[in-house]
């Protein structure tokens, strides 16, 4: 399956509007102090939200296909969350939060699944960007 997403300048200084074929919309903008007006999330908070909907997401349809009682899952996400990253490589720090009922080898099983997110497995591996560069 293809995913596609498009970003769109706007007349408000860092402010880009997001849009998909399905025809959902949102938005990308920086803090005040980078020049932004502050209406919406980073980029860097949209790609850590997007591990932590993926997560979330992956968790609840493992737990509803095996029958696991989960009341509630919290996923909380930062980034580099000791200082600068050494060398080019960051790190993601993300803690799982579980309410329900489950046994000490399910908990261990759904961090297992956790990290089977689709997000979780393309954020680790090797990725390769192409860049084309036209003029309209």
């Amino acid at each position: 399956m293809t995913h596609t997403a498009q970003a769109l300048s706007t007349t408000t200084p860092y402010r880009v509007t997001l849009t998909d074929p399905a025809g959902h919309t949102w938005y990308a903008d920086e803090p005040t102090d980078k020049g932004g007006q502050d209406t919406a999330p980073n980029p860097v908070q949209l790609l850590l939200s997007a591990l932590g909907a993926c997560t979330t997401i992956t968790l609840e349809m493992y737990a509803n296909h095996k029958g696991i009682k989960l009341d509630h899952i919290q996923v909380d996400l930062a980034l580099n969350p000791n200082g600068e990253p050494e060398s080019g490589h960051n790190n993601i720090e993300r803690k799982i939060i579980l309410k329900g009922e489950f046994t000490e080898d399910q908990h261990k099983r759904l961090l297992k699944v956790a990290e089977s997110c689709p997000i979780h497995k393309l954020l680790t591996s090797n990725i390769s960007i192409q860049s084309e560069l036209n003029i309209g």
